[in-house]
């Protein structure tokens, strides 16, 4: 070979070598890795150049700094491909694995995961929020920033007067259901200067349980229940009851002044003949985990708190329970029409899964004498797997008013309630 092709050869070589020892001197330190991250990998390099932008030109930003393995992280994973899918004309939504990118949790100072950070279009940050952040929450801080959010799906259903007005007489409505009092088990509590009528020993029970500081003793005294046989009203406390199961596994109750009327019912249908000390005891025996009121559990929702199971008189206090404890929960819900199951996982107080992710809540309200709406009771609140099915419970309802709402809105509402308000929850008098 030539002598200057040799020397050409070399100086190739050599530039491209100076070139190489260039690069690796100009590579950034890696950043340190958040705190219960896994320890970096000497194989990976992250280039500066690499690190997302934190704005953008056009819209504001979201930014979620977490990473694919960390468990609340991937709670937040269909949430924000959620926000992707429906609000990318209102802001933009970023996910950067911290994990993977050492270097963008030290460029915006990551110290836990998840971490949102919300930006203006111009990208001046806004807010930044630390651990899971649910999609109602989420969309509530840009509506708290001024950032106009198009409303996804059917308009929310509002009905504030009633569609038809409740004609039947009071006399035939259960204090506590609402429902037309069956004449077999009407059941009636004296006061001292009105009464009030129950469908059934149930609903007194109910009723019982709703009071503030009762005495058991002192209230039984007031109470009637329908002979079955004759129609006629006897005390509660010496009335023989026929204590059996509907076809739906539900509990049903007779009452009898005659034992031997009691017998002969027994013999034509089912179920165990108890005293009124042993019917109470039985309709006392589950109580909700939220209000303590009693509760049948085929009425009720399931709820796990830990490694314990309750249940939740209705839907709305399903929620109360998390506030309650203190704790996170899973809820087993039914339709109120369809039946379907609706589950609910809270995390941080905050809705953390809901399937179907369709399903909406029903706040049933009526007007105070002084112009506010309050809670109509458990009696007329519900979840439904979408706004049809709560449509058809309606339709069959003409006199129900009130609002539908999102269940993470259910979930928030008991989350701000205090110790004080929690301990008056459903009872009479004393819920607001």
């Amino acid at each position: 070979m030539k002598t200057p092709v040799k020397i050409a050869i070399v100086l190739v070589v050599v530039s491209a070598a100076i070139a190489a020892v260039a690069l690796k001197g100009n590579k950034p330190e890696e950043a340190a890795p958040p705190s219960g991250s896994p320890p970096a990998s000497t194989s990976a390099t992250v280039e500066a150049d690499t690190v997302p932008a934190p704005v953008s030109a056009k819209l504001p930003k979201l930014l979620d700094l977490g990473a694919d393995k960390c468990i609340p992280c991937k709670m937040m994973k269909p949430i924000l491909d959620d926000l992707k899918a429906n609000y990318a004309d209102r802001f933009t939504t970023v996910f950067i694995d911290v994990w993977e990118n050492r270097e963008a949790g030290k460029q915006y100072g990551i110290e836990v995961i998840p971490t949102q950070i919300f930006f203006d279009a111009e990208g001046k940050e806004l807010f930044r929020h630390v651990g899971f952040y649910g999609k109602d929450d989420i969309l509530g801080k840009w509506k708290e920033l001024g950032v106009k959010l198009a409303a996804v799906g059917p308009p929310e259903i509002v009905r504030e007067t009633p569609v038809t007005a409740d004609a039947r007489p009071r006399e035939t409505v259960c204090f506590m259901c609402d429902e037309t009092v069956p004449p077999k088990t009407r059941t009636v509590v004296k006061g001292a200067t009105d009464q009030r009528v129950l469908c059934s020993p149930h609903c007194y029970f109910i009723y019982f349980s709703s009071l503030v500081g009762a005495d058991a003793k002192a209230e039984e005294g007031k109470v009637s229940v329908t002979d079955w046989a004759s129609g006629n009203l006897i005390p509660a406390t010496t009335a023989t009851y026929l204590y059996g199961m509907d076809a739906n596994s539900r509990p049903t109750v007779k009452a009898f002044s005659d034992k031997q009327n009691a017998a002969k019912e027994q013999q034509a249908s089912t179920g165990n003949l108890v005293t009124w000390d042993v019917l109470r005891s039985k309709e006392l025996a589950t109580r909700c985990a939220f209000c303590d009121r009693a509760v049948y559990p085929e009425d009720a929702c399931g709820v796990k708190f830990g490694t314990t199971h309750g249940y939740g008189c209705c839907t709305h206090c399903s929620m109360g329970v998390a506030a309650r404890l203190k704790q996170d929960i899973e809820v087993e819900a039914k339709d109120g029409f369809s039946g379907e199951v609706i589950r609910v996982r809270t995390l941080n107080g905050q809705i953390a899964s809901l399937e179907p992710a369709t399903a909406i809540a029903w706040f049933g309200q009526n007007k105070s004498p002084d112009g506010k709406w309050v809670s109509a009771g458990c009696f007329k609140q519900g979840f439904f797997v979408n706004a049809s099915n709560l449509q058809k419970w309606l339709d069959a309802r003409p006199a129900m008013t009130g609002r539908q709402i999102t269940i993470a809105q259910a979930l928030a509402d008991k989350m701000k309630l205090s110790p004080e308000q929690i301990a008056k929850a459903c009872k009479l008098g004393e819920c607001q």
